[in-house]
């Protein structure tokens, strides 16, 4: 008997048979448009994101002022639908739409349907059909991936070369989400039409005009995310799987900082670096991300995910001190007060197994735009990072995993407070995973202050060198597996050819909390 997974695990003819039988029966059910080119069609993919305890986020976008229209159903057939939902797509949004849905059923298999009508006419558009599993009940089994660095140092879309592989073999590993760590586009690398390989081939790109050159226009940074939306591989995994989406620097610009990033456009009146607000403005418009409450913008917040998985999705960038790690005075920081006393009361409150803190930048290797400094005591933003180690500790919180992206290679860090420079916190696992489609970079060094010990690495070697082509084989994502029964994590760090690299199981701790828990905010 097949398992409720594998009854799942549609293949990719399936998925394309079924989005062309979804366009069919829009056809028919509006014989009055004749051609195509008069209704509204969907430009790019579909999205879902941001699933948590009984709603999602729905995203698409049209090729002209549209309403999209979602319907949504636990059954493949849309024989019965659950309800519907819409909202407008206009040029100030430069034509997406998102929708929240609410009150959805816990640990179904959920299909949506979307398409886009006329406004003024209400001629019906293409329709197409995308799925999303919502959060778990007890006592079943999880699994996501995780990854970043999509479409970075030039390396863009070469059809020849099967285009943006790894996200053909996430899809077939019918994770249940995925959570992407940052560096959704580089705004700051241009695509060019054609690069050397080492080996004196030649990689040539699908180019686009908004992805020529550095992305300072709000149409140009619009521009990369609607570059990514070309590749096939991209555009199924994203209607197959939710995401979990947040941002690094190369939405913005490289290692970018709230004080220290600005271009010749100067300012806003709240001092924000126009060119940030303008990348702000278009992660926003092309992520399926919800708005958090009164602060349209905040890219952190938590994702419950039933009783074994809450996810804290976390922001190194948008609230960190400068550009660089370093200064006379000794003060950083790279969480801001906010989001730092955000997190120690939200990890505090929770009361999921598994707490895992999806970061855009590990916190052991050494780079002066992260954390890490060099061995030796805490030192500038290494205090925070210690501040939250230690009240994680003091509050009894356990199980928490960090995972991260960034550096371009995968890697396993076991922090051990025996091996560390500051002990006063409990052991935990970080583990870095990418680039999706990027260069490759060897693997990075660590260094003392909490202790992490390299379990597994693997990036370019010596002899390849650095910014080493996708098609040579080392991109990396990882996989998660929590068992419904037992609770253990398994996690697997994997390359794009789906080989199994290295992996480990984390059996959880029993919890240690005082009695009185912070309330949630």
């Amino acid at each position: 008997m097949a398992s409720p997974r594998a009854a799942r695990a549609w293949t990719r003819r399936q998925f394309l048979v079924r989005s062309a039988s979804s366009l069919a029966i829009a056809s028919l059910a509006t014989p009055s448009i004749s051609r195509a080119a008069d209704r509204p069609q969907i430009a790019g993919g579909i999205q879902s994101g941001d699933v948590s305890d009984g709603s999602a986020v729905i995203w698409a976008r049209a090729d002209r002022p549209a309403r999209m229209q979602v319907e949504y159903s636990t059954v493949e057939s849309f024989r019965t639908i659950i309800a519907s939902a819409c909202g407008d797509a206009l040029p100030d949004a430069d034509l997406t739409s998102k929708l929240l849905l609410n009150d959805l059923p816990p640990g179904q298999d959920i299909f949506y349907r979307v398409r886009f009508d006329d406004i003024a006419a209400g001629a019906a558009g293409e329709s197409r059909i995308g799925h999303f599993r919502t959060a778990p009940v007890a006592g079943q089994s999880i699994s996501f991936l995780w990854s970043g660095d999509t479409a970075g140092q030039g390396w863009g879309i070469d059809v020849s070369r099967g285009g943006y592989r790894s996200y053909r073999t996430m899809l077939d590993g019918r994770p249940d989400f995925f959570i992407h760590c940052g560096d959704h586009i580089y705004a700051d690398c241009p695509i060019p039409s054609e690069l050397k390989l080492p080996n004196g081939e030649t990689w040539r790109n699908v180019v686009t005009e908004e992805k020529s050159e550095v992305a300072h226009t709000l149409a140009q940074f619009r521009g990369n995310y609607k570059y990514n939306h070309l590749d096939q591989h991209f555009s199924a995994f994203h209607a197959e799987v939710p995401m979990f989406a947040q941002w690094d620097d190369h939405e913005v610009t490289n290692d970018w900082s709230p004080v220290g990033s600005h271009d010749e456009a100067g300012y806003e009146d709240d001092g924000t670096p126009r060119l940030v607000a303008r990348a702000r403005r278009a992660f926003f418009d092309f992520m399926p991300i919800r708005d958090v409450g009164a602060r349209k913008g905040r890219v952190y917040r938590k994702i419950a995910y039933g009783p074994l998985l809450d996810v804290f999705m976390i922001d190194m960038r948008s609230y960190r001190d400068e550009t660089w790690n370093k200064g006379d005075d000794r003060r950083g920081w790279i969480l801001g007060a906010e989001q730092l006393a955000w997190l120690k009361r939200e990890l505090a409150a929770s009361r999921a197994t598994w707490k895992v803190i999806a970061a855009d930048l590990p916190i052991g290797l050494i780079s002066l735009d992260a954390v890490a400094l060099g061995d030796g005591p805490p030192d500038r933003r290494e205090h925070e990072i210690a501040d939250l180690l230690a009240s994680i500790k003091r509050a009894g919180i356990r199980n928490i995993v960090w995972l991260t992206a960034d550096m371009h290679y995968t890697a396993a860090h076991y922090y051990d407070p025996s091996k560390a420079q500051f002990q006063d916190f409990e052991p935990f696992w970080e583990f870095v995973s990418g680039p999706l489609h990027a260069g490759s970079w060897g693997a990075g060094e660590l260094d003392d202050t909490f202790g992490p010990v390299a379990m597994y690495q693997r990036g370019c070697s010596a002899a390849q060198g650095e910014n080493l082509a996708p098609c040579f084989g080392l991109q990396f994502f990882g996989r998660v597996d929590i068992d419904g029964a037992t609770g253990v994590m398994r996690v697997t760090l994997k390359d794009v050819d789906n080989r199994d690299l290295w992996s480990v199981d984390i059996v959880p701790q029993p919890q240690a909390r005082p009695a009185m828990v912070a309330q949630h905010s």
